[in-house]
């Protein structure tokens, strides 16, 4: 279950990380290979995200991709 300052406040998807800020001050860095389709898709379609689950998760349009906060501060990459 999500805590209330787990609310995204700001993501960045660069050519090799994604970092998620949260409304709590941290914030989230992971590699892009753990996200194979993050990993494969174009830069315009990286940036063109919004967020999802009241705040708690991201979602990317172009690519039908979906991450949650839940799942950015688990150990390991994505499945």
């Amino acid at each position: 279950m999500p805590q209330a300052g787990e609310r995204i406040t700001g993501v960045i998807c660069s050519d090799d990380a994604l970092t998620v800020d949260l409304e709590d001050g941290r914030t989230i860095t992971a590699p892009l290979v753990w996200f194979p389709r993050l990993m494969q898709a174009m830069p315009r379609q990286r940036q063109n995200w919004e967020l999802a689950g009241g705040g708690f998760g991201i979602h990317w349009p172009d690519l039908d991709e979906d991450l949650s906060v839940h799942a950015l501060l688990q150990p390991h990459p994505s499945r």
